[in-house]
């Protein structure tokens, strides 16, 4: 168990994809993403292994949420600064999380 305190520390923001493209230097099938967080945020870039439900071009304009204070890591040639969060489906392929109706960009999740 956890309290809320540990809850808060993380930084779950809502975004919107504004670019995707293949990312083949990958280990693992996976699309380069460019998420727009708006004001101070900004756009952050990141690496998601959804390559089974999502194509680059059908994610464009999309709201997704992502943790936004988890230090930038390396993948493969990406720098990724942020962490797009999904659930598995049925087969353990990624299903991306997201609001259910139009949230302004940088919502923080509570």
């Amino acid at each position: 168990m956890i309290g809320y305190d540990d809850f808060a520390k993380v930084d779950i923001r809502v975004g919107r994809i504004v670019q995707a493209e293949p990312f083949p230097e990958a280990r693992k099938p996976a699309i380069k993403l460019w998420v727009d967080f708006g004001g101070d945020l900004g756009v952050k870039k990141s690496s998601a292994q959804i390559t089974a439900h999502y194509t680059p071009e059908g994610l464009l304009g999309r709201q997704v949420l992502a943790v936004v204070n988890f230090p930038p890591r390396q993948i493969g040639k990406v720098l990724s600064e942020v962490l797009v969060l999904g659930l598995p489906d049925a087969a353990g392929e990624v299903v991306l999380i997201g609001p259910g109706h139009e949230v302004p960009l940088g919502g923080k999740l509570f």
